[in-house]
């Protein structure tokens, strides 16, 4: 029984924890730093998320966007969209907010193991992709091909520019970016991300897509996949956008008999293909 306290207590409880670093990234994207209390460890997978927690403010479902090698801290990238995510973006290193978590079911790394990987991240998607991506560069040698196409609105909404260039100058790593409007500096592609997709030579029945964007971009990636042979069994996409509670009791994000926080948000694309209204 006293075990079962505690383990409620951590799972709706807040740690109060500092955030350690604040970078921003575009005018409405900030990467955040956390450090939890006590020495505490996240111990996440790629592709789960935190409950985030402002008092006085209220509380929001946040992908993890740094990978779980990276040893006593964590980070999130907050768009800010609403009331919580406003206050959130008014502070600065040292400031407390609360953490709940790590929530939800991550990219399963064993089954990516030997394979080449094509990561396909559209706008803000690239957030939470990114935990994976830092991951299998961490451990670049358990992998094939490692592949990542990103595709935003505009240059000013490109995240991670730091990363991006680190990416591009990798010997073992192939970047591919696109534009949908670009300025008169804009050098690279210009189109939808999946216009990135067709010129692509992958060994189909190896490679293994990880693919995170906005909901109307699902359908036409997995449409562009299915066009090179990518089998339905290789992709698996994020549905993060639904949440809200993080333990499946709010039914914000229930699809049918499945709680998005809790199966999901990464679903094998052969579940989340019959899930009506995911994708």
């Amino acid at each position: 029984m006293e075990n079962a306290i505690i383990e409620k207590k951590e799972l709706y409880y807040p740690m109060l924890s500092t955030i350690t670093r604040v970078d921003s990234l575009t005018p409405l994207e900030k990467r955040f730093e956390i450090s939890l209390p006590d020495d505490k460890i996240l111990n996440h997978a790629p592709g789960q998320f935190v409950e985030v927690s402002i008092f006085g403010f209220g509380e929001a479902p946040i992908s993890i966007s740094s990978s779980p090698t990276k040893s006593d801290k964590f980070d999130l990238t907050v768009r800010k969209v609403g009331k919580l995510t406003e206050r959130m973006h008014q502070l600065d290193v040292g400031s407390k907010l609360g953490i709940r978590g790590p929530f939800g079911s991550g990219f399963d790394v064993q089954s990516f193991k030997n394979k080449d990987i094509l990561f396909v991240a559209g706008g803000i998607g690239l957030a939470p992709l990114k935990s994976l991506i830092d991951y299998t560069i961490a451990k670049r040698n358990d992998f094939g091909r490692i592949i990542i196409i990103y595709g935003t609105k505009s240059p000013k909404e490109i995240l991670f520019p730091d990363e991006i260039k680190m990416w591009t100058q990798m010997s073992n790593v192939e970047f591919y970016m696109t534009v949908d409007q670009p300025d008169e500096k804009w050098e690279g592609n210009v189109g939808v991300i999946t216009t990135l997709i067709p010129p692509l030579e992958l060994d189909v029945e190896k490679t293994i897509t990880a693919i995170v964007g906005p909901p109307i971009m699902y359908k036409f990636v997995i449409m562009s996949l299915k066009g090179k042979k990518i089998p339905d069994e290789n992709m698996y996409l994020s549905l993060e956008r639904r949440m809200k509670c993080g333990v499946g009791k709010c039914g914000h994000c229930q699809i049918n008999d499945v709680y998005v926080c809790q199966d999901g948000p990464v679903f094998h694309y052969p579940l989340a293909k019959k899930l009506e209204e995911a994708i």
